[in-house]
């Protein structure tokens, strides 16, 4: 079984940043793919960025150049930090772990990130 905790989040002002982590309870945490996802009020999760075993990653147009998602896999943690912050980007931050071998996809409890000044 797979357990994500996230944290960092927290009240910035617009340009700001912040690192958002989360670290993951599982075994051969280096084969999954992870991923962050955020999901605003009144709005539909969204996917952020994510991060495959390859070191490859994708980001959601709204934050590339702004946003770099990482993963330490000998920390078993996967980072998203975050510069340049819009208030637009105010919403919960959820990480994703999925399995390479059932697909089976695992949540993190999220983290509020607020931009506002």
């Amino acid at each position: 079984q797979v357990q994500l905790v996230e944290s960092g989040g927290g009240l910035v002002q617009p340009g700001g940043s912040l690192r958002l982590s989360c670290a993951a309870s599982v075994r051969l945490f280096s084969v999954y793919a992870m991923a962050w996802y955020r999901q605003a009020p009144g709005k539909q999760r969204e996917l952020v960025a994510s991060i495959f075993s390859s070191s490859v990653t994708n980001y959601a147009d709204s934050v590339k150049g702004r946003f770099t998602i990482s993963r330490d896999n000998a920390k078993n943690t996967v980072f998203l930090q975050m510069n340049s912050l819009k208030p637009e980007d105010t919403a919960v931050y959820y990480c994703k772990a999925t399995s390479p071998t059932t697909s089976r996809t695992y949540w993190g409890q999220g983290t509020q990130v607020t931009v506002s000044s």
